[in-house]
């Protein structure tokens, strides 16, 4: 009997303090208050993560921060930012958070400042799930490969959402972001836009690409908005930057 107890405490024990932050969140709450102005959608995967700002209504762009991120015994959430639009100086500065949990599907920050409650929005995946970089684009025909480095794009996926961000983590220049919800299904990737630094009209737009994962690689291919052709190879995060 009192093996079956220890058991079912080290289950439950295991269960708590395995808690999985990879998916979509959006926050809730700051400061006791409710988030009613603006959409703030996070999106954790990979060891890294990304959000945007929206304004409600009127669907304009206000913000964008992201980077590499650690989680640790389910109590101190580590972040280390390559890009933060509305705060420049905390680029490529590490803070800790204290993050507690309520449930599976909602969680509780606070750097002693500022408390942010955030509330899951999914965490399913498919074949793009992860954090890409993009290493190839044909152009003319030609296909031309590119190394990261300081300056690159990132695109994230995860629990149904998506962002693409443009940068120089090196000089903190933010070149542009966009982002919403995706599909990826049967060779087709779908792209609905919520938000686009450069162009608040894109807002609301589908784009609708082929995809292929070969080698590890998102093979990327479609036609823009503008109607150019678009043929882009993407790459794990992880293995094609290294600092």
């Amino acid at each position: 009997m009192k093996r079956l107890l220890f058991l079912s405490l080290l289950f439950c024990f295991g269960f708590i303090s395995a808690q999985d932050i990879e998916g979509s969140w959006k926050l809730v709450h700051m400061n006791g208050e409710d988030i009613t102005n603006r959409e703030v959608i996070r999106i954790y995967q990979d060891g890294y993560f990304a959000h945007g700002v929206r304004s409600l209504p009127g669907n304009n762009f206000m913000s964008a921060a992201g980077g590499k991120f650690t989680l640790s015994d389910d109590e101190t959430l580590s972040e280390k930012r390559d890009f933060d639009t509305a705060d420049p100086d905390a680029i490529g500065v590490e803070n800790d958070f204290n993050i507690s949990w309520d449930g599976e599907d909602k969680f509780q920050v606070s750097d002693g400042i500022h408390t942010k409650v955030w509330e899951r929005v999914s965490d399913k995946s498919d074949d793009l799930t992860g954090n890409w970089v993009i290493t190839g684009r044909k152009r003319n025909g030609e296909l031309k490969t590119m190394t990261p480095g300081d300056r690159r794009t990132v695109k994230i996926l995860g629990g149904g959402r998506f962002q693409w961000i443009a940068f120089n983590s090196a000089t903190k220049e933010f070149s542009g972001t966009g982002g919403g919800t995706y599909s990826a299904e049967n060779g087709i990737y779908t792209e609905n836009i919520k938000f686009f630094s450069r162009d608040d009209n894109r807002v609301g737009a589908s784009l609708e690409f082929e995809y292929e994962v070969k080698d590890g690689k998102w093979h990327h291919k479609g036609t823009s908005s503008k109607g150019n052709p678009i043929y882009e190879i993407w790459a794990p995060y992880s293995e094609a930057y290294q600092e």
